[in-house]
């Protein structure tokens, strides 16, 4: 066993055991370090048994241990426990050190840090890593951003343990400076919320809507995870409509609750998109659909006393679960849309000089988003680096053109059933919008200037310039200024 470690890792929990679990398998050393020192004791004489670990009992102990530049991941809770380790650990640390933050922190906590400890002299990492805790061993997506300085340093640790897309390249690239690793990772969770939902609005009108089982719908899923829609999510969705509850017999998704969890970072990404005024009402509505899941026992007191469709689906099953595929391809290309569409703004709002093919590319294997049409995006953008928005690619062109039909007649289907389909929806008015010439925005602007002489821009004026029109005759001349935020 080596003297001293290549990399530190602190935080015991499933994915900082992993982590080092795969960070050892690649050939490092690896020390670690918890808040609760039995921890260590217990890892080092349980699953890191005989491997190359180095147990640490005090920040001390784990800054003696660790070669230089040291290199100290933080496998801890966002927010608040994030400063408090690294505030426990730079006063034992030396210029040029390196410490990285694994979670999933919010981008400008991780901007914050990236400017302080510079001025401290030590480097910090913001990364991204994605897949769950199977990824962290086997290898996850990592998203790194931060000091540059410190990117060679750790690359080759990280581009080690990542996960191999198709072709053999690492799921691990340098994001850019400050938070772009972290902001990279909250988009991939916003459309990873996106794709969740669009896959249980199908979920929900296969199963209330058209009155299959759990083994039917497994049949289905499974034959989607053959062709366009192969992916992660599907192939869990498949795997999950085929357990049985060992208690009751019943199929074990029927026996769980319908109130969803979140932590946080989908609701980060529809703020964004506020904040950099970026429209992604699919994702937005995601969120909001998981906010809706939580209040129960609201929705069980609605369902007594608010009537809406009754009658059954009489249509060609077969053929509506056609439609229904097509629908959920669409609605995922948007979802994509949407969330490139972001990473666009804040590149440039940030500096950050994203390089969208390799995102695609980054997302391709080991992260929770993995999808088989990620190469055509990842085309998409080396093909036309400056692609204002994925639909306007040729190939997703084509795939929503052939979809209109099936999109908005199962779009249809559902409102017909009464079934929610928020997500889906969002998707189909965003493509109709984002293809419309000319929206009622005009009629908008008329009434801001009317109530609060805001102004308004004219179609046969040259962009920029702004008008007040005195809309009562008692309101004057004098306008607002105008401004966007």
């Amino acid at each position: 066993m080596k003297t001293q470690a290549d990399i530190a890792v602190v935080g015991l929990a499933v994915m900082g055991e992993n982590l080092m679990l795969n960070m050892e398998s690649k050939g490092f050393t690896v020390a670690c370090f918890n808040r609760t020192v039995s921890k260590v004791d217990d890892f080092i004489n349980g699953r890191g048994r005989g491997k190359n670990f180095i147990g640490c009992h005090s920040v001390e102990e784990l800054a003696a241990s660790l070669k230089r530049p040291r290199r100290i991941m933080l496998m801890v809770k966002a927010g608040k426990p994030v400063d408090e380790f690294i505030e426990t650990l730079a006063p034992h640390l030396e210029e040029g050190d390196i410490l990285i933050d694994g979670g999933n922190s919010h981008y400008p906590d991780t901007v914050r840090r990236t400017k302080s400890l510079a001025a401290r002299g030590l480097l910090f990492i913001g990364t991204g890593v994605s897949g769950g805790e199977e990824g962290a061993l086997k290898g996850p997506a990592i998203m790194p951003g931060g000091n540059p300085a410190a990117w060679p340093h750790v690359k080759p640790i990280f581009q080690a343990i990542a996960a191999r897309a198709p072709d053999g390249t690492p799921c691990c690239e340098w994001m850019g400076p400050d938070g772009a690793g972290h902001f990279v990772k909250m988009v991939h969770n916003g459309i990873e919320y996106g794709d969740m939902q669009l896959i249980c609005e199908a979920y929900h009108l296969m199963s209330q809507g058209f009155g299959m089982s759990a083994a039917e719908m497994h049949e289905v899923f499974a034959r989607w995870n053959q062709g366009a829609l192969d992916s992660y999510l599907i192939e869990i969705t498949r795997d999950i409509l085929a357990k049985t509850d060992p208690e009751t017999g019943r199929p074990m998704v029927d026996v769980i609750l319908d109130t969803a969890g979140q932590k946080g970072t989908g609701k980060w990404t529809s703020q964004a998109g506020l904040d950099l005024g970026v429209g992604i009402p699919q994702i937005a509505e995601a969120v909001f659909a998981r906010c809706l899941s939580a209040i129960k026992e609201e929705r069980v007191n609605a369902a007594r006393k608010l009537k809406g469709p009754r009658k059954p689906f009489r249509g060609d099953r077969e053929k509506a679960v056609a439609m229904l595929h097509d629908a959920l391809y669409a609605s995922k290309v948007c979802s994509y849309a949407q969330g490139f569409q972001l990473l666009r703004a804040a590149s440039s709002e940030y500096h950050w000089k994203l390089n969208f093919g390799e995102i695609a590319m980054v997302w391709r294997a080991g992260c929770i988003i993995r999808a088989q049409f990620l190469g055509h995006i990842k085309e998409a953008f080396v093909n036309k680096p400056r692609l204002p928005n994925l639909l306007l690619d040729k190939y997703f062109k084509r795939v929503t053109w052939r979809a209109q039909r099936p999109w908005r007649k199962t779009i249809k289907t559902a409102i017909d059933l009464g079934i929610p389909v928020p997500a889906m929806s969002a998707a189909l008015n965003y493509y109709d919008a984002y293809r419309c010439e000319r929206l009622p925005a005009n009629l908008l602007q008329a009434q801001r200037d009317y109530f609060g002489a805001h102004t308004y821009e004219r179609v046969d004026k040259p962009r920029g310039q702004f008008f007040h029109t005195d809309w009562t005759g008692t309101g004057g001349k004098t306008a607002a200024s105008t401004y966007v935020v």
